[in-house]
């Protein structure tokens, strides 16, 4: 445009023509307006770009200020665990403490009570059929038939687990109502009125007295398979508790013993004697209640679902034999925040979450792979079936009382390998060697069955069996035996353990019924096949337990929540990315100002500003007029958990 002046400029030095001269002062006039309106339009998009840098900084700022309070709360987080860290592993160095071992000893004595009534009814089998038969013809004149006998004596030993089912749902219902302690104490009761009905069953020739005294005694163990597992994880120290758990399954294998070595014939195993055999079940219930009053309530009962502090306190120092129980009040409180949002929650509730489903089902399976490997089958009818094996009579319940005495060996041996092994390896190991005997035990009936002439293998295949029936008890011992009474317990916080322990509980024992009464049917139309739809769900157990059961060896009760929590909680999934993406928009943001915006803004310096800001191509950081020391924005606090000293 200027080189277009300079010529007509020029072109006018040259030659006087007005016209000539009119028409380029015309032209120049109109360059000149173009030009006006052209800068007048530059300064119109320098003041835009202006005010799209200032938002621009505005946002930055902003941004800066949100990632700073970000990393001040990752710090406070990563102190937080680290803090964690450390009180967790001051509660990893508590021990074994004289009242403590007091405590568990007065517990287990419910779970030395369920083992008795379960094997108690074994070996007098044959006494309470003709005890039953008598009965029978007094009232009515006639025989009954040996299948009514049989029935009437399933009805016996399967009523027993329909009384846990109850006892073992009211279970969470007692445990928040009266205590752990409580629910323990006023459980006896059942227990010496149940034990009293079957004492004087033969007196009083009424085999429906046996039939309602199985029933309470079976209530009473259902309460307490119940509460004496919630009892003891409550309070035996972290890394005892995998131990101290495997002693509930020591008391049940002990009173399994007992009841079987006090049912041969030389003893109590005989007419006069059965019912006081039966009667006997009145001496746990009695010890505990001399025993039990001196021990303490559980600290998490008293702190996390009553908020009394002080007893709990008082408690923890008895048990750990120290004044030093901050860490164990932390660890409650760390578990009582985890699950605050659910430190009420009913049976319907805990079906319902999200969060605590997997656990739910995870305990429920662990409950069924128990009951439905067939030990119970085992359990019931041992003495019957060693002698369909080819033992004798006398030999059969010498096997029996075998069986007992293994169930308590291996599990002295299970105490210590449950904290160094693990509860999942354990559990792991005990289905797989299960599977590979039940298979071993249904081929010893098959052999027998095809070579029946052959007196030698009859003989041979009879100890085959008696072998591959002990091994299979070993291996029950070693896991499935004690993991899922004590892993149930461990997998929920405070709040959802009563209700999910009955739930639990209840699964349990609807299993034993059903093996209990269905196994004598099952045997007779499989014959030599009938353990082998046990053997096809210890392999669905095994694969279940392989891919869904956690290891919870020496993790605290808020760990173990956590577990679960961060498969189903996907807001934590989107706080991390909403914190990625932030972090990676101000990195972008910081020193990467486009050329052509920093030229905007340097043109926009013309006239100076008190809110005015340059950008220094490649520079890092925005410099301020008018200069002023920046001011860090104010720290964010740490956030405020209620009843907590944090």
């Amino acid at each position: 445009m200027s080189m277009n002046l300079s010529a007509k400029l020029d072109e006018l030095q040259r030659g006087d023509r007005q016209l000539e001269t009119t028409v380029a002062l015309c032209e120049i006039r109109t360059q000149l307006q173009e030009l006006t309106k052209s800068v007048e339009s530059c300064q119109s998009e320098v003041s835009e770009v202006k005010r799209d840098m200032v938002t621009i900084k505005q946002e930055l700022d902003t941004v800066q200020q949100v990632k700073e309070e970000i990393e001040e709360l990752r710090e406070y987080v990563n102190r937080l665990e680290e803090h964690s860290h450390r009180r967790k592993l001051r509660l990893l160095e508590q021990g074994l403490t004289l009242f403590l071992s007091y405590a568990i000893l007065a517990a287990v004595l419910g779970m030395l009570q369920f083992g008795y009534n379960t094997g108690v009814i074994n070996a007098p089998e044959v006494n309470i059929e003709n005890f039953m038969k008598d009965v029978y013809k007094d009232r009515y004149g006639e025989d009954i038939s040996d299948d009514s006998v049989k029935t009437l004596y399933s009805v016996a030993v399967s009523i027993f687990a329909i009384g846990g089912m109850v006892g073992g749902f009211s279970g969470g219902t007692i445990a928040n109502r009266f205590g752990r302690k409580g629910g323990l104490l006023l459980n006896n009761v059942l227990g010496i009125v149940g034990a009293c009905l079957m004492g004087f069953t033969k007196l009083a020739e009424s085999y429906e007295m046996l039939f309602f005294g199985r029933f309470i005694i079976g209530v009473n163990c259902g309460l307490n398979t119940s509460l004496v597992p919630m009892y003891i994880s409550e309070i035996a120290p972290l890394n005892l508790r995998g131990g101290l758990g495997t002693v509930n399954q020591l008391a049940v294998t002990v009173g399994l013993l007992v009841s079987q070595v006090l049912g041969i014939e030389q003893i109590l195993g005989t007419n006069e004697g059965w019912p006081v055999l039966l009667g006997l079940a009145i001496c746990p219930a009695i010890l505990q209640l001399l025993l039990l009053p001196v021990c303490p309530e559980s600290p998490r009962y008293l702190l996390i679902t009553k908020q009394w502090e002080e007893e709990a306190r008082k408690a923890l120092r008895r048990l750990r034999a120290s004044n030093q129980v901050e860490e164990d009040i932390e660890e409650m409180r760390a578990e009582e925040r985890a699950q605050q949002a659910e430190s009420t929650i009913s049976m319907t509730e805990l079906i319902c979450s999200p969060t605590l489903r997997a656990p739910l089902v995870i305990g429920v399976v662990m409950q069924l792979s128990q009951q439905l490997s067939g030990i119970n089958a085992v359990f019931y009818y041992s003495t019957n079936l060693f002698t369909s094996s080819g033992l004798t009579d006398e030999s059969a319940k010498f096997a029996t009382i075998g069986i007992g005495a293994i169930m308590v060996c291996m599990t002295l041996v299970s105490i210590p390998l449950m904290d160094r092994t693990g509860r999942r390896t354990l559990h792991l190991y005990g289905l797989g060697g299960m599977f590979i005997f039940s298979i071993f035990i249904t081929i010893s009936f098959l052999i027998k069955e095809f070579f029946g002439y052959v007196q030698e293998m009859i003989d041979w295949m009879s100890y085959i069996s008696v072998v591959s029936t002990l091994c299979f008890v070993v291996f029950f011992a070693v896991g499935p035996g004690s993991i899922p009474w004590m892993i149930t317990a461990e997998l929920f916080s405070q709040g959802p353990r009563p209700a999910a322990m009955s739930i639990a509980v209840l699964v349990n024992w609807m299993a034993n019924f059903l093996v209990g009464i269905g196994f004598p049917s099952m045997k007779s139309s499989l014959e030599n096949y009938t353990f082998l739809p046990f053997s096809a769900f210890l392999a669905i157990f095994w694969i279940f337990t392989y891919k869904k059961v956690p290891e919870t060896k020496n993790k605290t009760f808020e760990e173990i929540l956590a577990l679960f929590r961060h498969g189903n909680d996907r807001s934590s999934l989107r706080d991390s990315r909403l914190y990625g993406s932030m972090l990676n928009c101000v990195n972008a943001l910081e020193g990467h100002i486009p050329p052509a915006e920093s030229a905007a803004l340097m043109v926009a310096e013309e006239k100076p500003h008190p809110d005015s800001f340059v950008f220094a191509a490649g520079s890092e950081r925005s410099s301020v007029a008018p200069a002023q020391p920046e001011r860090p924005p104010p720290p964010l606090p740490p956030p405020r958990f209620p009843n907590s000293g944090v």
